[in-house]
């Protein structure tokens, strides 16, 4: 008699394509067989097939743990369904999908790979790996593996969608507008379509077609929350104010809670002279986010943003106290005693930043300042020399350590910091501008000269180092006309710096050209009053044009404002005055 065979397990091998042979390998051992002539028990080894069936056995036990909810217990019968059936690209990818559900992105990523090999034209697993890949950050081999679906299923929106967003995080904008021109031709009416446009016109500064784009997406949804931000956001960048004021109003008409549009909006309305709106705005804020919270940061910026220093204070001091470990907030918040005089309270908090803070070096630049400025320059010094020690990464700190030499006129000790960070920043132009400068402080024309062209060679538009060639030129004398060539690029690019203006006066006056000199240096000096060496410069030209009385007064002038080298200045007063005593030059 043969044993009764469940229900369930009869189903479940007709609908996975068992054969009714496999089903009788469950019952009792065969009957006893002959053996050559004699009567003997003997049983037959267990076929392949037994163990297929209790894959597919645990596959249903799995299949009803998963209609249940049960995720761990679905997990636990398709590990064994696996175990006896370790090569069925079904159950990995299977495997692969519950793992992700689950959110083991690593281990579906393996089973979905083993489920693509073992079926490498599969396009559901081919989908399945795409998706773990983007899940997990590997956006090439995600891309790679959607274009390959693509071809097979070109109407696939979902994954032309994805496609799209991948290759605007990989700025890949020409590859992401072709496949949103595709998904727009299929479906006139995707919202997310014209919404990604927008994006990536943006990214792209291409302001008007992302403006038409965005427009389109609010026409479909005019309600769309990133499609409203992005707009104003793009009015913002181009400076239209008024518009960016109405949409972010517009925004938070649909989204109150909106806080970050609430802290653009104050922005907006500081630019457009309505304060009013912009501190009621920020009143809006404060009932929108609770004391001491960390929402409540980006107002305590926008105060101190805008001259409000001590509501700044209170701000940030709430959220330090309530969290003491948010670094940015600290960093804030010391930088707004910093700019309430309150030095003491200032370097309390930028000292307490820690090292493995984003905020550790700015916050080292600061004491470093603040003790420099207190006339405390070698406590800065060690300040600057314990925070490149830690971190060469940031250029700034070797400038302003070569910045206090230099200001001691330790110009060798400054050249040795600016060389040092050169050897980790080789193409820093910051760096090798500063090295030019204080090479030819410490006398070194040439040195700084191979200097500047360096910087030039880096940034052909550096203005700074085009004048300083021709402003070194000029002073000695030498290849004035190539002088003048530089600096009339380096005015191009900087046309309201008295310095540079003030260079080409001094070439003038250099080639003798004593009208066309003083036409540039009175305009030098309107630009830069307070500059003793254009005041000098404005003396020797009116000298040279016997405006004596003029020359004297730029003379006297360069003097107070404590030129560099007062005795040369004493001499030409002294010079000037016997010629207004006398009359005889």
């Amino acid at each position: 008699m043969t044993k009764h065979i469940p229900i369930i397990t009869i189903l479940a091998g007709i609908a996975l394509g068992i054969s009714s042979a496999c089903t009788r390998l469950v019952g009792p051992p065969p009957p006893e067989r002959q053996v050559g002539g004699q009567e003997k028990t003997i049983f037959l080894e267990p076929e392949i097939k037994d163990k297929k069936f209790a894959a597919y056995l645990n596959y249903m036990k799995y299949s009803l743990a998963i209609s249940r909810g049960d995720l761990k217990e679905a997990k636990h019968y398709l590990t064994l369904s696996l175990e006896n059936d370790p090569d069925s690209p079904y159950l990995n990818k299977k495997m692969a999908a519950l793992c992700k559900r689950m959110k083991n992105y690593q281990k579906a990523v393996k089973y979905a790979h083993k489920a693509l090999r073992l079926a490498p034209e599969d396009v559901q697993a081919q989908i399945l790996l795409a998706d773990l890949y983007s899940l997990t950050g590997n956006d090439d081999e995600a891309a790679a593996l959607y274009e390959k679906v693509l071809k097979k299923r070109p109407d696939d929106q979902r994954i032309r969608l994805i496609l799209t967003t991948i290759y605007i995080r990989q700025n890949h904008f020409d590859k992401a507008l072709t496949h949103l021109d595709r998904l727009l031709r299929h479906n006139p009416k995707l919202v997310i379509g014209y919404y990604y446009r927008g994006r990536i016109y943006l990214e792209m500064r291409r302001y008007q077609e992302a403006e038409e784009a965005y427009k389109k997406a609010l026409s479909l949804n005019e309600t769309l929350e990133p499609a409203l931000f992005e707009l104003a956001t793009l009015y913002q960048l181009t400076h239209r104010y008024e518009q960016a004021a109405k949409t972010y109003e517009k925004l938070l008409a649909a989204y109150p809670d909106n806080l970050v549009s609430r802290e653009r909006l104050v922005e907006v309305y500081y630019k457009l002279g309505l304060k009013n709106k912009a501190e009621r705005e920020m009143e809006n804020i404060k009932k929108l986010s609770k004391p001491g919270e960390p929402d409540r940061q980006a107002l305590g910026l926008l105060y101190l943003r805008h001259g409000k220093v001590q509501e700044s204070i209170n701000e940030l001091s709430l959220i330090v106290s309530a969290w003491p470990k948010d670094q940015k907030s600290r960093y804030y918040l010391a930088t707004a005693y910093e700019e309430q005089g309150n030095i003491e309270k200032a370097l309390e908090h930028f000292r307490k930043i820690t090292k493995d803070s984003p905020y550790y070096i700015p916050s080292q630049l600061h004491i470093a300042y603040l003790l420099d400025e207190d006339g405390k320059t070698d406590e800065a010094i060690e300040v600057l020399k314990q925070a490149i020690s830690i971190d060469k990464s940031r250029p700034e700190l070797f400038l302003m350590l070569a910045g206090i030499y230099e200001t001691q006129e330790k110009y060798s000790k400054a050249m040795e910091v600016l060389r040092e960070g050169l050897k980790v920043h080789p193409k820093d132009v910051r760096l090798l501008f500063r090295l030019g400068v204080v090479l030819d402080k410490s006398g070194d024309k040439q040195g700084c000269i191979r200097k500047m062209k360096e910087v030039i060679t880096l940034d052909p538009n550096h203005a700074e180092a085009l004048n300083y060639i021709g402003y070194t030129y000029a002073e000695q004398g030498i290849r004035l006309d190539e002088a003048m060539e530089l600096i009339r690029k380096a005015m191009k690019l900087k046309p309201n710096s008295g310095y540079i203006i003030d260079s080409l006066g001094w070439v003038y006056f250099q080639k003798g050209q004593y009208r066309e000199a003083l036409k540039y240096l009175q305009k030098a000096a309107k630009l830069a009053p307070d500059d003793p060496t254009i005041n000098e410069h404005l003396g020797d030209a009116y000298y040279k044009m016997k405006d004596y009385e003029a020359s004297l007064d730029h003379y006297k002038k360069a003097l107070k404002l404590k030129h560099p080298k007062p005795d040369d200045i004493k001499e030409k007063i002294s010079k000037v005055e016997q010629i207004l005593k006398t009359g005889k030059n």
